[in-house]
């Protein structure tokens, strides 16, 4: 239960992180409106915020986070950019799930 939790948070995490940088890219590439930068500066904050309750260290926590931060990414790039991911950004994934893991679950002293 507590590893799914932890899952579970590292998602949450992502998609805070994801949203918070997404906003300005509409509006710095795609030309919206600079009012997308403050619910991006509250995601942001939001996903700063989430870090802090990951129950390792800084370092560990933000070395696990990027495999499902990649993951996430993608399933982001699908559904919300309509652009589905290639079989080798699906391969990369799984790789940086795996490393994920091995931090995650690998042995403590």
């Amino acid at each position: 239960m507590l590893l799914l939790r932890a899952f579970a948070l590292f998602v949450l995490t992502a998609l805070a992180e994801v949203i918070g940088c997404y906003l300005p890219y509409l509006w710095l590439r795609e030309g919206r409106s600079a009012l997308l930068l403050l619910p991006a500066a509250v995601s942001l904050a939001v996903f700063a915020w989430l870090l802090t309750l990951h129950p390792t260290g800084a370092a560990r926590t933000y070395a696990a986070y990027g495999g499902v931060y990649i993951a996430v990414a993608l399933v982001w790039l699908w559904l919300v950019e309509g652009e589905r991911p290639t079989a080798w950004d699906v391969v990369g994934a799984l790789v940086a799930m795996t490393g994920m893991a091995i931090i995650v679950l690998g042995p403590r002293r």
